[in-house]
């Protein structure tokens, strides 16, 4: 991914589709600049007054809903193209096709804070969609029970070595 090619400790992610404005970038990079207790690993946003089609806006809305329950991330738009995040918090995450709908999760996961931010969304100002609801819901399904897998099989904490 190219979050292996950054050489800054923060990366910032956006739509290709011109949905998720530049100038809210602000809103994730900063929180994780200040943040000096190190503790903070992502940075995500949440649409408000989403410009998607009513079908595309309730599928979302049952997928965020079912995540949510399922994983107790506390997170109501894991879609958003928007996020900012520790480079290194990142790449120390398991990695798979689909992660960004699950990085609130995986961050918590791992015991990383996370931030929500309200962030604008747009129109969408070029492309198309590559994904159908069934198309989304289906991969979906997979992607939601291996992290909620992986979530219940996290060790608390790491075994100490006796001399």
């Amino acid at each position: 991914s190219g979050v292996h090619a950054a050489a800054g400790r923060v990366v910032c992610t956006l739509d290709g589709d011109g949905q998720n404005p530049p100038a809210e970038l602000p809103k994730l990079f900063t929180p994780l600049l200040a943040d000096t207790g190190g503790r903070l690993g992502l940075v995500a946003g949440q649409r408000v007054a989403r410009q998607d089609t009513w079908s595309k806006r309730a599928g979302s809305r049952f997928a965020n809903g079912l995540r949510s329950w399922m994983l107790k991330d506390g997170t109501r738009d894991t879609g958003c193209g928007l996020k900012g995040f520790r480079r290194d918090a990142f790449l120390g995450l398991p990695y798979f096709d689909h992660m960004h709908r699950y990085l609130p999760a995986l961050m918590k996961r791992d015991g990383w804070e996370v931030m929500l931010v309200d962030v604008s969304h747009r129109e969408r100002g070029a492309g198309r969609s590559n994904y159908s609801n069934l198309q989304r819901a289906w991969v979906g399904i997979f992607d939601l029970m291996g992290v909620a897998w992986l979530i219940r099989r996290r060790k608390k904490a790491r075994p100490v070595a006796e001399d």
